[in-house]
């Protein structure tokens, strides 16, 4: 993360100090203590990045409380404990099995296209990282229905082998340390998933599709002519303080993403923000005027919708834009409830309607809104990239993107396969 010192060379310096028999000596003394206090600047600067991107992982460990608050809300009171249960086994098994070979199979340099091959168990590697979220969005799929022990297997294998590969393929061939740690390689196709729509949210959302479908819907969910029955949460208090403790990692989740504060992360944040916000609102009006009434719960998905949305282009679009890919995310939430719920198919905190339907869409927005300057910008040195198609990109960016969800929806459906999750239920 640390940039090199400014150099003096006393060879250059010695003529414009005359020919004095102490130039020599005055060129080596002036170098030398230029060369330190160049260090201290580069020391200070290392020590300013290391503190942001801890502060920022710190953010993002916060988001598992949140996430733990908002799935205690969105279930019923006698599945409480369950799904605390499992939200602590998230953070505790998911962060054991990412460390033994979860971060050597995502960023272990030199790699392959396919698979990471080094720093298992952080084998001389001294900068862990992880993302709690992955896991988190899949609990919340499979709430009121799994046993713990289930589960347990199931989250190891998602965040140490699933999501480790896929962010292998769609992030950093460099490892964790890479300049641009978002950068993509599957292909050369120049895919752009800056803090995860694809990588992070979709992989969540397939796993967690997957786990309702094996389970089956809630007992009760609909009735004997088919039709859906609500089975609300117990607090939405507790769902409203979860979603305020995710909004608040985000900003370590997003303008975090760029590992260092050197770089325009104000924007990221901006456009994060106008995400969430016009999401909410749209949401709000949007079911008052479906369903006739105001929702605390609905309001608070759709503003997460926003944010798993705009997660993959936040640091490459406008204001303006973020302010549209919140809109049509609420719209997207909306459609895929409605056609949950003919499906027969029961999410407790629509969570793969939420990370699935909206990061999907995210994909497809930076797509077509990514700017070609702020592509250059936060992937530098890497002319001719890519960018959106409505800002004169042309299509290439767009069905790279296309390819991104086939692969990720394919590779999360061939590893979480049924047959391996009914041998622990």
């Amino acid at each position: 993360m640390a940039s090199s010192p400014l150099s003096c060379s006393a060879s250059d310096l010695y003529p414009l100090l005359g020919d004095g028999a102490n130039a020599t000596a005055a060129a080596e003394f002036i170098c030398g203590r230029f060369e330190a206090i160049s260090n201290k600047f580069v020391d200070t600067r290392y020590a300013v990045d290391s503190t942001y991107l801890l502060f920022s992982a710190y953010l993002v460990f916060a988001m598992q409380l949140g996430f733990a608050m908002l799935c205690a809300g969105s279930v019923r009171a006698k599945n409480t404990m369950n799904i605390m249960l499992t939200n602590v086994l998230d953070a505790a098994a998911g962060g054991l099995f990412y460390y033994t070979f979860g971060f050597a199979l995502a960023c272990g340099s030199p790699s392959n296209g396919f698979i990471g091959q080094h720093f298992f168990g952080l084998s001389k590697f001294s900068s862990p990282s992880f993302d709690y979220a992955v896991a988190g969005i899949t609990s919340g799929s499979i709430a009121e229905r799994t046993q713990f022990v289930a589960y347990l297997v199931y989250s190891s294998f998602l965040t140490g082998l699933v999501y480790p590969i896929v962010s292998h393929w769609f992030w950093s061939a460099d490892g964790w340390a890479s300049p641009a740690r978002a950068e993509n390689l599957l292909f050369g196709s120049g895919v752009i998933d800056f803090a995860g729509s694809g990588v992070v949210h979709l992989v969540g959302a397939v796993a967690g599709l997957w786990g309702a479908l094996i389970e089956g819907p809630r007992i009760g969910r609909f009735d004997h002519a088919g039709r859906a029955v609500t089975l609300r949460g117990h607090s939405g208090t507790l769902v409203v303080l979860g979603t305020f403790l995710l909004w608040f990692g985000w900003y370590g989740f997003n303008p975090g993403s760029f590992i260092n504060i050197s770089k325009s992360y104000e924007r990221t944040a901006v456009t994060t923000t106008l995400a969430g916000y016009t999401a909410a609102l749209t949401t709000l009006f949007g079911k008052r005027l479906l369903a006739g009434h105001w929702n605390v719960t609905d309001v608070c998905n759709g503003l997460l919708g926003g944010f798993a949305a705009i997660t993959g282009g936040c640091s490459v679009v406008d204001p303006w834009a973020a302010v549209l890919c919140g809109f049509v995310s609420a719209w997207v939430l909306i459609g895929c409830n409605k056609l949950a719920e003919k499906l027969h198919y029961d999410d407790p905190l629509e969570a793969t309607q939420l990370h699935g339907g909206c990061g999907s869409w995210g994909i497809i927005f930076t797509a077509l809104f990514a700017k070609e300057a702020y592509v250059n910008e936060v992937y530098p040195g890497q002319p001719g990239r890519p960018y959106g198609l409505f800002m004169g990109g042309g299509a290439r960016l767009l069905a790279a993107h296309i390819v991104q969800i086939l692969v990720i929806v394919a590779w999360v459906s061939v590893t979480m396969q049924k047959k391996r999750w009914q041998e622990w239920t």
